[in-house]
């Protein structure tokens, strides 16, 4: 058996972004590209799907009038080699709400939920490219064996392009920044 008989010619090489931008929301669903490589990404559980909603509604009605909050959508690092990543929540700026593909200065917050399989890429893969892109905030839920998740957040420090730390919340969400929100997370 070849490895084109397990998976798609495409997963062998790499996409550029017109190829990408030319494929349906179907075929790009439970994908990221990374350096022009195809990337699957397992389907969430319902506990990490749950715990993105959460924040998502928190964050869409705290954020105002200029930002919206969403879930599961592309935001396009990089032209070349393409690297679209796929937040677990976004928050961007209102206006850009038809504007695809979505880019780092359109976006002022991602949220990852730290999957069984994600902890290296979500912990300091992506933490390093979203800062790279100049995303202003990064927040990275854990989820604790005691069942109540661990909320780190992160500010971007423009002078270096790298992330510093910002508050630490378990159960329930009380940020400041980048805007006053609330969310309770308790043993989702």
């Amino acid at each position: 058996m070849t490895a084109e008989m397990v998976a798609p010619a495409w997963m062998h090489t790499q996409i550029s972004a017109e190829q990408y931008d030319s494929w349906s929301e179907e075929q790009c669903a439970g994908i990221e590209i990374v350096d022009g490589m195809v990337v699957v990404s397992p389907s969430a559980s319902k506990r990490h799907n749950r715990l993105a909603r959460i924040l998502a509604n928190a964050l869409d009605a705290a954020a105002g009038p200029d930002w919206n909050a969403d879930t599961d959508f592309d935001v396009r690092l990089q032209d070349v080699p393409l690297t679209n990543r796929r937040p677990d929540v976004t928050v961007y700026r209102s206006e850009t709400i038809d504007l695809t593909p979505t880019r780092p200065e359109h976006v002022l917050l991602v949220v990852e939920v730290v999957a069984p399989g994600s902890e290296t890429t979500d912990r300091i893969v992506k933490v390093d490219q979203y800062a790279k892109a100049g995303i202003p905030f990064y927040w990275r839920v854990e989820q604790a064996a005691t069942g109540v998740p661990v909320v780190y957040t992160y500010v971007l420090d423009p002078t270096t392009n790298a992330y510093r730390d910002g508050e630490t919340f378990t159960g329930t969400v009380k940020a400041t920044a980048p805007f006053s929100a609330t969310a309770g997370l308790g043993v989702v």
